[in-house]
């Protein structure tokens, strides 16, 4: 079981988002007031917390959503798990759809640092049933596909 460490939302695209703390996931959108919320499947993105604190003993001065990442997942491997799986927090549920992400340009991160951990490491899903998310709520894997089977 994994525990949020961060909510973080843009108003605009192109700009770092913010930990405001707390959102409301809408179901087949993503955060409200996030710039890249909508239908599809990118609607939330999700990094492991410790993938973020790796790249800081780095040297990188990296703020929670500088990476475009939504929530911030402390004590879950989310690359690990398989594309389908269902992660429930208070009343919503995701269900992640994609692993990764092409690097539309180097960012602003890559610029400085050469390197950027989202493309490999950030996870995106889609909002199957919403509710309120906050710092501190846990966040559990509520099912995996099984093997042969195709995520919904």
């Amino acid at each position: 079981m994994g525990r949020i460490m961060a909510v973080c939302l843009s108003g605009q695209k192109g700009t770092p988002k913010k930990n405001l703390g707390a959102a409301l996931l809408v179901e087949d959108h993503g955060l409200k007031g996030d710039a890249h919320a909508g239908p599809g499947p990118r609607q939330v993105s999700l990094l492991s917390h410790d993938k973020i604190q790796a790249f800081r003993e780095k040297g990188a001065e990296v703020e929670d959503g500088d990476f475009g990442e939504n929530l911030v997942v402390e004590s879950l491997d989310l690359k690990s798990l398989p594309v389908g799986t269902r992660l429930k927090c208070g009343e919503a549920i995701l269900e992640m759809t994609i692993i990764g992400k092409e690097c539309h340009s180097p960012c602003q991160i890559y610029q400085r640092m050469g390197d950027c951990i989202m493309p490999r490491e950030g996870v995106f899903a889609r909002v199957l049933r919403g509710g309120p998310v906050r710092v501190g709520d846990d966040l559990a894997v509520a099912s995996t596909p099984r093997e042969g089977e195709a995520p919904c």
